[in-house]
């Protein structure tokens, strides 16, 4: 059976190169954990990069992550204009300006970004900031390009916290048959 144009697609999904998986995984779990930067904080910046670059199953993944992590719904909801909410401070700000403008094709980050970046992160941080949107780059292109199917934990998280901020699935609901049912962190990918 096919949907949308995206007939056997999970033929397309990492575990089908386990080098790939494993590398990327390894990569992840150097990039993403709090070192001088905190995890809440790369995770916002990779859900923000993730916006900008349209992919609504990372949009998705890194809402419930923010979620999993004890961020308020509200200020997962208020990424989508969080220049104009209370809930940001104004080093949160610079990094999501950074991540907005980074996520988006062709790039739009600009020498004042890294002017305001200065007056809140060292140069290592800024080098955390940018290994974050970069690995979303990666998994913004993978699975906005073959239509990745989003677990069904993050579906319905999504469906509840993010649909009044205008978030749809799109081509990442998948068929029965598709259907992981928890998030990676839920299965437990994180810790390979």
């Amino acid at each position: 059976m096919e949907k949308d144009g995206y007939n056997n697609r999970q033929n397309f999904e990492m575990e089908h190169w386990p080098e790939l998986r494993e590398s990327m995984n390894n990569l992840f779990k150097l990039v993403f954990p709090s070192r001088e930067v905190s995890g809440e904080l790369k995770q916002l910046v990779f859900t923000a990069a993730s916006l900008a670059s349209g992919c609504l199953h990372c949009q998705s993944h890194g809402s419930y992550h923010l979620h999993a992590i004890g961020v308020s719904d509200e200020k997962i909801q208020a990424l989508w204009n969080y220049q104009d909410s209370d809930l940001f401070s104004e080093p949160e700000r610079a990094a999501l300006d950074l991540a907005y403008a980074a996520g988006v094709a062709p790039n739009e980050v600009k020498p004042k970004n890294y002017v305001e970046l200065r007056k809140y992160f060292s140069d290592s941080q800024i080098i955390e900031l940018l290994a974050v949107i970069a690995c979303g780059g990666f998994l913004n292109r993978w699975n906005d390009t073959i239509g990745t199917v989003t677990d069904q934990e993050s579906i319905d998280f999504a469906n509840n916290v993010l649909r009044p901020v205008g978030w749809e699935p799109g081509k990442h609901v998948g068929m029965p048959e598709e259907q992981r049912k928890a998030h990676p962190i839920s299965l437990g990918w994180t810790d390979k």
